[in-house]
């Protein structure tokens, strides 16, 4: 079995991922589908990862591609997740993980205390309610005069692609949002054109390639399916893939041929790859193995008890810090470092902060490095999303 080494490989992901300078591409749409869609939990991390990802990003560009062109949408999909996916991915992704968020569909609603016979009716009225327009659940529950839990009725019926996220309420920093028909902005959008194998394949081949090379378990925890399932596929498709190990990792890999091609064949060499990636950007949360961009004794600096993962310092593919924004009492961007880097690395990681911040706050902003942090696994629920709090 081959060994890959593992600065190549990482070299490789980040070029793949559109994130060294040479692959940066401005087509967002494109970027989208080579990374499989943009994590969207909350809608800012897509907005920070296409930012990463060109040289010339503008917040219209992204807003644009989905509520006017609609060649974009924000659906549910991997591991329950939501992510931003181009259309002609919509059917895929639906079609491949409807059954995991079909699977704790009653006690999701036995929790939020919805009857089935209460969802039909309600969300027929919402059907109704919504043609040819969009409206906020706010709105809705004010149109409908009910009592019932419409925000975990509306979530249902966006998984059963009845409805669509449509724009935030306020701005792209806001996480409510309005919601419109699936039909008003896909019309003719066959979600059940293909079945659940032929769907699961395409997904899995997909993953592989953008995120190779990937273990087993790497495939089942990014996309939620069980390793039946995924063992299923990979037998389908193996004669598509090689088996190798990478160098200081332990478990057996699974990469595309034509990516272990290019491993073999070309030498990855050029200018030091620095990089910003807000939390739950879609590259490091790739794997479930991370031992090949983080050093076990930073794990904790990076991800919390959940496994979400903070807004990270990426040297290289190698995480080496973590970084913060504070809007009051003036906007500032926050960072703390895990080693020592070069002056050049520092004054290019200064710029980028002010980059940065100028994208995020729309003004110029004050740069901090802080020398200390708590780690996330000793902070409360959501503080991976203000790692420098207090400093």
């Amino acid at each position: 079995m081959q060994i890959l080494d593992l600065d190549q490989v990482n070299k490789l992901i980040l070029r793949k991922h559109h994130l060294t300078q040479d692959s940066k591409i401005e087509d967002i749409i494109q970027i989208t589908e080579d990374i499989c869609g943009l994590h969207s939990t909350d809608l800012k991390t897509s907005y920070l990862s296409l930012f990463a990802r060109t040289n010339r990003f503008k917040k219209l560009s992204l807003e644009v591609e989905l509520y006017e062109k609609k060649n974009l949408a924000r659906i549910r999909g991997m591991r329950r997740t939501l992510f931003i996916e181009s259309k002609d991915w919509i059917p895929i992704i639906y079609t491949a993980t409807f059954n995991l968020n079909e699977k704790n569909l009653e006690k999701y609603m036995d929790f939020h205390k919805v009857s089935l016979r209460k969802y039909q009716e309600i969300s027929e009225n919402i059907l109704k309610i919504l043609q040819g327009r969009e409206l906020s659940a706010a709105e809705i529950r004010k149109e409908l005069n009910s009592t019932s839990n419409i925000p975990a009725i509306i979530h249902v019926m966006c998984n059963h692609g009845l409805l669509i996220r449509g724009k935030p309420i306020k701005d792209w920093k806001d996480r409510r949002n309005n919601y419109a028909l699936f039909n008003d902005y896909f019309p003719g959008l066959d979600l059940n054109k293909l079945n659940e194998k032929e769907a699961i394949e395409m997904l899995v081949e997909k993953y592989i390639k953008a995120y190779g090379p990937v273990t087993e378990t790497d495939i089942s925890w990014w996309t939620g399916l069980t390793k039946t399932k995924i063992k299923d596929v990979l037998k389908s498709i193996e004669l598509q893939l090689n088996k190798v190990k990478i160098s200081t990792i332990q478990a057996p890999f699974i990469i595309a041929k034509e990516d272990l091609n290019i491993l073999n064949n070309k030498l990855f060499t050029g200018k030091s790859s620095l990089i910003l990636l807000p939390e739950l950007d879609p590259y490091p949360m790739g794997y479930k193995n991370r031992d090949r961009y983080i050093d076990p004794k930073n794990y904790n600096k990076i991800f919390d008890r959940s496994g979400n993962i903070t807004a990270t310092i990426f040297l290289d593919g190698i995480a080496i810090g973590v970084w913060d924004t504070e809007e009051k009492p003036k906007p500032l961007v926050k960072f703390h470092l895990f080693q020592s880097i070069e002056n050049d690395l520092h004054n290019v990681l200064y710029s980028q902060m002010k980059e940065i911040g100028q994208f995020f706050f729309d003004e110029k902003v004050d740069i901090k490095e802080c020398e200390s942090m708590t780690p996330l696994t000793k902070r409360t629920a959501g503080g991976f999303m203000t790692p420098l709090k207090n400093c």
